[in-house]
């Protein structure tokens, strides 16, 4: 079996990885147990390798398209496919042993992901000013032009609002989860749905500081932190 081909952004952090969409289909490889590789992509040069490789482009809110990562190359199959989502439905098809969505729960797990991302939403400004630390001058500069679309200028203001809004969201993550008997979002079945929220966890972990995750990591009895080391762990990535 020839190695997968995962396109990711790059960073200056050890090991580069940072953004929680690309982290999400390297959690599936490393659970599924599939080789792969990872090319390094500087955000500011997305559109230009993605549209090289002949990548499909993925849309805006106001229609237009816009070139991403993840991209996933299946040199095995000669497949090509954008949106962590979707990398994540086809390596359940084609290569469905260790089961990322066990129980027939794609669909319901497809509503999950953007009520998840819903609860972190209205903290992400804080965030991107964190992840433009990390990255090159250009990245950083073309990551405000492209994002400044949906989340408008200053990314700093209101900082301690962000924090709060954002330990609501979480709050009722956990709800969710208390809902379910067992460690997974699933109850005993390990699910996508763990990785999606592991995913931004990992990015917070990366790019926040210290104390910053330090304060997450208190929320909900320390649960926030325990699901990453969890997933990580459940993924061979501990």
């Amino acid at each position: 079996m020839q190695p997968l081909v995962l396109y990711d952004i790059v960073s200056n952090l050890p090991g580069h990885n940072v953004s929680p969409n690309p982290a999400k289909p390297r959690f599936v490889l490393s659970y599924k147990g599939l080789p792969f590789v990872t090319l390094w992509v500087e955000y500011s040069d997305i559109s230009i390798a993605m549209r090289a490789i002949g990548a499909k482009p993925n849309k805006r809110q106001d229609g237009s398209d816009v070139y991403t990562v993840p991209v996933l190359s299946d040199p095995n199959t000669g497949a090509l496919i954008t949106d962590s989502l979707e990398i994540a439905s086809y390596l359940e098809k084609t290569y469905p042993e260790k089961p990322i969505f066990p129980n027939n729960s794609e669909s319901l797990i497809r509503e999950f992901d953007p009520a998840h991302f819903r609860l972190i939403q209205p903290a992400l400004k804080s965030i991107f000013v964190r992840t433009i630390e990390v990255f090159s001058p250009a990245s950083a500069k073309s990551l405000i032009e492209s994002r400044t679309m949906d989340i408008p200028l200053p990314w700093d203001e209101n900082y301690d609002e962000d924090w709060a809004l954002l330990e609501k969201g979480y709050n009722t993550a956990c709800e969710w989860y208390q809902k379910t008997h067992g460690k997974w979002f699933m109850g005993d079945a390990f699910s996508y749905a763990d990785i999606i929220v592991a995913s931004y966890l990992l990015w917070f972990k990366r790019v926040l500081k210290e104390d910053e995750w330090v304060r997450i990591s208190s929320w909900n009895g320390g649960k926030w932190a325990q699901i990453l080391a969890d997933v990580e762990k459940e993924c061979k990535l501990a």
